[in-house]
């Protein structure tokens, strides 16, 4: 049975950490919607992916951020974190980019919308924040 791990009033540490690591790496103030996947767990390890759009001048630009943290077990805190490009395409294009987005991870439910502000709020290791 799947705890629903939605962000909360206490959100997963990994969603924080996956929000640090895309602060450092995307200008946070091109970044214009935020959607997350439900959490999964297996074993010992919690598994994110986070669907990103950012406007990039004329373009939008549709990334997957996902992260790995290990839960139990002797390396419990143990974070890995990628961050790649899936898509572009105009601005206007944001439906169907997310549509794309959404068939490729092969997820059974939709992402769920979050707040920009809200999910970058919670970075933490250091990474700026939005204010």
């Amino acid at each position: 049975m799947r705890a629903d791990l939605r962000l909360t009033a206490q959100p997963p540490v990994g969603w924080a950490r996956l929000a640090g690591v895309v602060a450092a790496e995307l200008p946070l103030a091109e970044i214009d919607g935020v959607w997350t996947f439900r959490p999964l767990r297996h074993e010992q390890r919690e598994f994110g992916t986070a669907v990103l759009s950012r406007v990039d001048g004329d373009r939008r630009r549709i990334y997957t951020a996902r992260y790995t943290l290990q839960i139990h077990g002797k390396e419990r805190g143990k974070f890995a974190a990628a961050l790649e490009e899936v898509g572009s395409g105009p601005i206007e294009a944001l439906a169907e980019l997310l549509d794309l987005a959404h068939k490729r991870l092969d997820d059974d439910e939709p992402p769920e919308a979050v707040s920009v502000a809200d999910w970058f709020a919670l970075s933490i290791d250091g990474a700026p924040q939005p204010g």
